[in-house]
């Protein structure tokens, strides 16, 4: 990888690479714990972590809320110029990967030739930045929620011919895919869902949705995309409800139409919140499916009742989730995208890096306390322990399937009373404590 790239113009001067310096450093411009050379566990941070920075959030937010304009203005002004700012930036601060959706990069326009004829241009710009810089695509996505015409959807809109319009955007983020090298394809269905089921034929929706995906997945394939097809969890927000709830509900929905030996999910921390789950709870249900594909790394605000994208820095969180990934042995093809953006009051172009540079710090001391517990092996022999009536006997041969429910109840009849065994959560609680700070 390039050490820096430079385009016409320095977008973030006096900002170098930012290196490593370890705990002891007070720069705010370097990195604590995130060495991208340091092995663990047989692989680089660098390997394991797989950071991308998102294009939308880091080179198109503007700080605008629901209440107030934007308070961030960009120096780049054009489709080029932001290409320009964003491999300056994404080489400074040392990712490998970078997400985009269509109009981030690409210029929108209502006629579709002339949206392809941008997107097309554009891609010859990304491609030319990639070669010049070794940065690669973690995945691409189309953004098929924000204009006017989505309002009641894309892929499940009840009008057939925005359901084409979206197709259409599809079909150009696949061709732009394959020629970038895109390692994964991300759908998320933003407005693919409901405000009021009096207005709403959820079953048609839902027999639509599939029937797009299998043709999106179809098509990819027949040009060439042999990547993994993502879909990112969510259970409202912009609508009301929607159809890709959480991460149960994605897996029974691909399961249902025959999806899941090409698609996988793409957990978001902050969509796992507003779903009411844990951030690792939804990373553990999509690794048990075998469905985990990637990674949009970010935390919510427990006060706020909305998708806040906030650079994540709680340690103890990043930790539970990278027990999870690590455990599934890592993420594939997917990685660790910061969906993240600055804080509205936060409108120094350096804030960028320094929210990118704290992001990468948690997940890496995340990881370097993960391969701890596993180093120790304390933890996961007493998760073992705790299971252990299924080792032998008659647990062993329920779990082969060789005893009856009759079988059961004549085991619980004849056997003596057992003992309530704790499951010394407070205790285990405290042993992350212990690795993480002693």
């Amino acid at each position: 990888m390039s050490e820096i790239y430079k385009g016409n113009k320095e977008y973030f001067p006096g900002i170098g690479k930012i290196k490593f310096e370890g705990r002891g450093s007070d720069n705010p411009l370097a990195f604590k714990f995130y060495d991208e050379n340091k092995v663990i566990a047989g692989k680089t941070m660098k390997e394991h972590l797989r950071f991308a920075v998102a294009y939308w959030h880091t080179f198109c937010a503007d700080g605008s809320d629901p209440f107030g304009n934007g308070t961030i203005v960009h120096p780049w002004k054009n489709a080029e110029e932001k290409a320009d700012a964003a491999f300056e930036f994404i080489t400074k601060v040392g990712a490998p990967y970078y997400c985009f959706h269509d109009i981030d990069a690409s210029p929108d326009a209502d006629s579709v030739t002339e949206y392809e004829a941008n997107y097309k241009k554009t891609t010859e710009l990304l491609l030319e930045r990639q070669k010049a810089t070794g940065v690669k695509l973690l995945w691409n996505t189309a953004n098929a929620f924000s204009h006017p015409r989505y309002m009641n959807g894309a892929s499940t809109n009840p009008d057939f011919r925005i359901l084409a319009r979206a197709a259409a955007q599809i079909k150009a983020s696949l061709d732009a895919n394959v020629i970038l090298g895109g390692e994964n394809y991300v759908f998320w269905g933003g407005r693919e869902g409901y405000t009021s089921l009096l207005n709403t034929n959820m079953k048609k929706e839902l027999e639509h949705m599939a029937q797009f995906l299998t043709l999106a997945r179809d098509y990819g394939r027949k040009i060439g995309f042999k990547g993994t097809f993502l879909i990112e969890p969510k259970p409202m927000e912009p609508s009301k409800h929607q159809y890709d709830v959480d991460s149960a509900t994605v897996i029974g929905f691909l399961k249902e139409h025959g999806l899941e030996k090409d698609f996988k999910l793409n957990i978001e921390a902050n969509h796992a919140t507003l779903a009411g789950h844990s951030f690792d709870h939804e990373l553990r249900v999509a690794a048990d499916a075998g469905l985990l594909g990637s990674v949009d790394a970010n935390i919510g605000d427990p006060q706020n009742g909305w998708d806040t994208d906030q650079f994540p820095t709680n340690v103890y969180d990043a930790l539970k989730a990278m027990m999870v990934i690590m455990d599934n042995g890592g993420l594939g093809s997917g990685g660790l995208n910061f969906d993240a953006k600055v804080r509205r009051n936060s409108t120094d172009l350096e804030d960028l890096f320094h929210a990118h540079i704290g992001g990468m710090d948690t997940f890496a001391l995340a990881l370097e306390v993960t391969d701890k517990i596993n180093q120790d092996g304390k933890l996961a022999a007493m998760l073992d322990k705790r299971y252990e009536s299924f080792n032998t006997g008659k647990g062993l041969e329920f779990e082969q399937g060789k005893m009856t429910l009759e079988d059961l109840r004549d085991f619980a009849a004849a056997d003596a009373p057992v003992p309530q065994i704790s499951g010394k959560q407070e205790m285990i609680e405290n042993m992350l404590n212990r690795y993480m700070f002693g």
